[in-house]
C-alpha cells in the first residue's frame, strides 16, 4: 500500500492545527512520528471496520475522509491538508474510510507514544471536532453558493491566507460529496463567481481568491 521515502523534517503549515500548538507541542509530535511514508493518489489508509489505534500527520498532500452510506453514496466528513493528523476514534474499529487525494507523504504515531502526548493530542482532537461542527452549520445553514463560499474561504485560511491563490487538488465531486450538492451545482456556482469577478480560475484546481468579501458575505 505504502511506498517508502526518504525521511524528512516536517513543518506545519501557516493556519495548520500543528501549527496553532506552537513550537513545543510541534517538536514533541515531530519526535513521536514515524518516518515519512509517500502514498500515492487514491491509496486507502485504513477502512470503516479496521482496527484502530494509530494516528497519522500529514506532511504533503491531502487526505480524504469519508463514510459509504447505504445506499452507495459517499459522503466526504473532513480533508487532511499538511500539519494535520488524523484518526482519531472513539472506539476499537475506524468508523471511516481514509484514502489519499494526490500524492501524500505520512508520518505516524504510534499507540505507545500516545499517553506521552495526551496534552498535544487532546488540543488537536478537539480542533478537529470544531471544524467538523463547523462544517455541519455550512452545510446545514447555507444555501449551494454559501456552502462554496465557505469552502473556499476555509481553503485559503488552511493554505495561508485570503489573499492569493489556494490550491483544489480535490475534484469537483469531492467537493460536492464533501458540501451535500451535486457535481454540476458546484461547476455552476463556481463558474457564476468567476463571471461575477469574485474567483479567478488559474487552472482547473488552483483558483485565486479577488473578493474574499464577496464570498463572506454568502456565507453570513
Amino acid at each position: 500500500m505504502f511506498d517508502a521515502a526518504p525521511s524528512t523534517t516536517l513543518l506545519p503549515s501557516r493556519g495548520s492545527s500543528v501549527a496553532a500548538t506552537g513550537p513545543t507541542s510541534h517538536d514533541r509530535l515531530a519526535a513521536s512520528c514515524g518516518p515519512l511514508v509517500t502514498i500515492m493518489p487514491g491509496a486507502e489508509i485504513y477502512a470503516e471496520g479496521d482496527k484502530s489505534g494509530a494516528l497519522y500527520q500529514v506532511a504533503f498532500g491531502v487526505i480524504r475522509i469519508y463514510r459509504l452510506m447505504a445506499d452507495g453514496r459517499r459522503q466526504i466528513c473532513a480533508f487532511y491538508m499538511p500539519g494535520d493528523i488524523f484518526g482519531f476514534e472513539s472506539g476499537t474499529q475506524r468508523h471511516f474510510f481514509a484514502d489519499a487525494v494526490d500524492t501524500v507523504g505520512l508520518r505516524t504515531l504510534r499507540p505507545n507514544t500516545l499517553s506521552d502526548l495526551s496534552h498535544e493530542l487532546l488540543k488537536l482532537a478537539l480542533q478537529s471536532l470544531s471544524r467538523a461542527h463547523d462544517h455541519l452549520l455550512t452545510v446545514g445553514r447555507n444555501d449551494a453558493a454559501g456552502r462554496v463560499a465557505a469552502f473556499l474561504l476555509d481553503m485559503a485560511e488552511r493554505q495561508g491566507g485570503p489573499l492569493g491563490r489556494i490550491n483544489l487538488p480535490m475534484s469537483r465531486t469531492d467537493i460536492a460529496d464533501y458540501l451535500g450538492l451535486t457535481i454540476e451545482t458546484v461547476s455552476r456556482v463556481l463558474s457564476r463567481m468567476k463571471d461575477a469577478g469574485i474567483i479567478k480560475m488559474a487552472s482547473a484546481r488552483q483558483l485565486e481568491l479577488l473578493n474574499p468579501t464577496a464570498l463572506e458575505d454568502m456565507t453570513a
